[in-house]
């Protein structure tokens, strides 16, 4: 090697701390607004003029674009380079959370969620892809991947946090507006840590695989969300519903025979996977409603102002910490399945205590148990149900793998808040002409986190089903390593 290039090694090498910093906290941002919203939704409602089912879509749209484009822009950064679309993602979230933060209109708002998920999409899986190139070595980038999957469940915890003191001391729109400064920094300083990358060889992009599949994504959302005013199986909920089915057909269809589909459909053939991703759709379905469902509840019901919900939700970010930490250790002690299982079944627990909560409760007695007990569950859970879902992956598929899970997970949130609230809204509005509007939402809210509930036994169900014998499942050799062969560094 010579002194010119050792020295640019040397340098590479230093870039890459402060180079995972800037990444991790892009990666804090993205997955904090999939619920930074919650905690401000009643003052959204009353500033914009939503109605519930029109208020979900400002959760749903930005899983929708998130979950349903994600596996194309990451086949797009290995084709066009790695940092150009991590930028180019960065910069278009960034765009869109200012017309969120100056929406004066309800579609205003709608639509820049969509387009802060499909920048979440570009920025999301290429930085997963950097983080991969800068730290080849296993040890290493086993490290690197543990920071940013901590930094990843951190924002998803704090999310609720930071909208209730932003929405409390200022205004809802900060929420979004607070998004700036962190895409600035991030493109001001990336293109001085990482150098670019992309793959030696021809990616097909399959376009007609991602709108298909975004596609069906939408229709279902819009039929489920049709339910709570049209009613089921009337033309406004089945159309959408049935022409969802169709474009799914036709998804599978295709992706059956294109030469480089956005997912083959031999990878999802392999059992422990489907059965770590089902369970991780019916886990997220009913955690993400939870998270839309209890942040109204206290608000509407309990009379909580949204820094006080804020506030109130910071236990369950201390559930969560804790979770983590005895995740491997329940993993080691009791094996992958039994651990699974047992933390599906506290989580059920936990929503089950969430769906007493009645007006008139207090804190410490009405919402904290069911609070830790839910958070100690949802920690315990998705450490071993992502290194599950990642089973069998090699260098090959590694990233496929990561993508997979991310989208089933924004799915399944998308789902279950459609789902749950529209489920919610029926039986409140039914109730409320007898019995008066906050007894028929507390009997709304208690019977969608029932069923929330009952999603996450379904999912341990599943969980019991996997083959094998309980010990910890392990990635395939080199998993998750990028052939160099394949890398052309510019």
């Amino acid at each position: 090697m010579t002194a010119g290039a050792s020295a640019r090694t040397a340098t590479a090498t230093t870039r890459r701390r402060p180079a995972l910093i800037v990444l991790c906290l892009v990666q804090f941002m993205l997955v904090l607004d999939d619920n930074v919203v919650n905690v401000a939704l009643p003052s959204i409602q009353d500033d914009l003029g939503f109605d519930t089912a029109g208020l979900a879509w400002v959760v749903n749209a930005y899983f929708l674009a998130f979950g349903g484009l994600l596996l194309l822009f990451g086949r797009l950064a290995d084709l066009l380079g790695r940092r150009r679309v991590f930028l180019s993602g960065v910069a278009l979230f960034g765009a869109a959370s200012l017309v969120c933060g100056l929406a004066q209109e309800p579609w205003q708002l709608i639509t820049g969620r969509f387009v802060q998920g499909a920048g979440a999409a570009m920025a999301g899986p290429a930085a997963l892809s950097l983080i991969t190139l800068l730290f080849p070595a296993p040890e290493e980038r086993a490290k690197a991947f543990g920071v940013w999957g901590g930094i990843a469940g951190l924002g998803g915890t704090m999310g609720l946090v930071i909208s209730g003191a932003l929405s409390g001391l200022t205004s809802w729109r900060w929420i979004f507006l607070i998004n700036l400064p962190v895409a600035a920094l991030a493109l001001l300083l990336l293109p001085r840590l990482v150098a670019e990358s992309r793959a030696t060889r021809h990616v097909r992009l399959d376009v007609p695989g991602a709108v298909l599949g975004t596609g069906a994504l939408v229709s279902l959302v819009y039929g489920l969300l049709q339910a709570r005013t049209s009613g089921w199986g009337t033309l406004g909920s089945t159309g959408p519903l049935l022409l969802a089915v169709v474009l799914a057909l036709t998804f599978l269809a295709v992706e059956s025979r294109t030469a480089e589909p956005l997912v083959p459909l031999s990878f999802l053939t392999h059992r422990t996977r489907a059965v770590a991703n089902g369970a991780m759709l019916l886990f997220s379905a009913a955690l993400y409603a939870m998270a839309f469902l209890l942040m109204i509840h206290v608000q509407t019901v309990l009379g909580y102002d949204p820094l006080t919900a804020g506030v109130a939700y910071l236990p369950f970010c201390a559930g969560i910490l804790a979770g983590m930490w005895l995740s491997s250790r329940a993993v080691d002690r009791l094996g992958p399945r039994r651990a699974l299982a047992l933390s599906f079944l506290i989580c059920s627990a936990g929503l089950l205590l969430l769906s007493g909560i009645a007006p008139g409760d207090g804190y410490a007695s009405g919402v904290l148990p069911g609070m830790l007990v839910t958070s100690l569950g949802n920690g315990l859970t998705l450490p071993a149900l992502t290194i599950t879902a990642l089973t069998g992956t090699n260098e090959e598929n590694a990233g496929l793998g990561s993508a997979v899970m991310s989208s089933v997970q924004q799915i399944g949130g998308a789902v279950g808040v459609a789902l749950l609230v529209t489920v919610a809204s029926r039986r409140s509005d039914a109730l409320s002409a007898q019995d008066g509007p906050l007894h028929a939402a507390t009997e709304g809210f208690s019977l969608a986190l029932t069923v929330a509930a009952a999603f996450v036994v379904l999912g341990a169900l599943l969980i019991a089903t996997l083959p094998g014998k309980d010990r910890r499942p392990a990635l395939a050799p080199g998993a998750g390593e990028a052939p160099a062969e394949q890398e052309n560094r510019t």
